[in-house]
């Protein structure tokens, strides 16, 4: 009987970020996730197998997401949060289906996210506790998904044309709702314990 097996392509030149130094990354994945990986590095053509002893095939979604996700950019270690955090999803964002193929405009867009020495994207990170990584033609997020909902919105006002300083101040307010949204998860245990 045959195994469960997906497949993914990756661009070529990340295919050294997914296999790692001494193929480390590449053996972390397979260890952790229970999962065989056939890398063809001409193509960048992906395979992965579940392997005998796993049961899950739901594995290989997750297995595909880390992979995509290092296609995309994000260095292993970033990637990694899709192997530890359960919660954590990932989003491709191709800025080709909005915008058509015109390069200028790409690299234009490209530049909004990324922000003058990564300034933009930065705080939109360390605003949201999302990852983001504006690789090719994509810009890629891995968080939860009330982070995803708030690093979405605040990259679809840049992609508008929003001014930078209206982006800011919408990602500051949302921090401050997040975070009383979450302190009021845990106030409410609190709450029913007592009574």
């Amino acid at each position: 009987m045959s195994r469960p097996s997906t497949f993914v392509r990756i661009p070529k030149d990340r295919i050294g970020a997914l296999i790692g130094p001494e193929g480390r990354v590449k053996e972390r994945i397979e260890k952790q996730l229970g999962v065989e990986m056939g890398i063809d590095s001409e193509t960048g053509d992906i395979t992965l197998t579940l392997s005998s002893n796993v049961e899950d095939p739901s594995v290989l979604f997750r297995a595909k997401e880390v992979v995509t996700a290092i296609g995309r950019g994000f260095s292993p270690e970033r990637a990694s949060r899709l192997l530890q955090d359960e919660d954590a999803l990932l989003e491709v964002i191709d800025l080709r289906e909005i915008f058509g193929r015109s390069l200028s405009e790409l690299e234009r867009l490209k530049g909004r996210i990324i922000g003058q020495d990564g300034k933009t994207r930065r705080i939109i990170e360390e605003l949201t506790d999302a990852d983001v990584s504006v690789y090719g033609h994509t810009v890629s997020i891995i968080a939860d998904a009330d982070e995803m909902d708030v690093a979405r919105e605040a990259i679809q006002m840049l992609l508008k044309g929003r001014q930078h300083s209206s982006v800011y101040r919408f990602l500051h307010r949302k921090r401050r709702e997040l975070k009383k949204k979450k302190l009021e998860l845990w106030e409410k245990p609190s709450e029913e314990l007592e009574k």
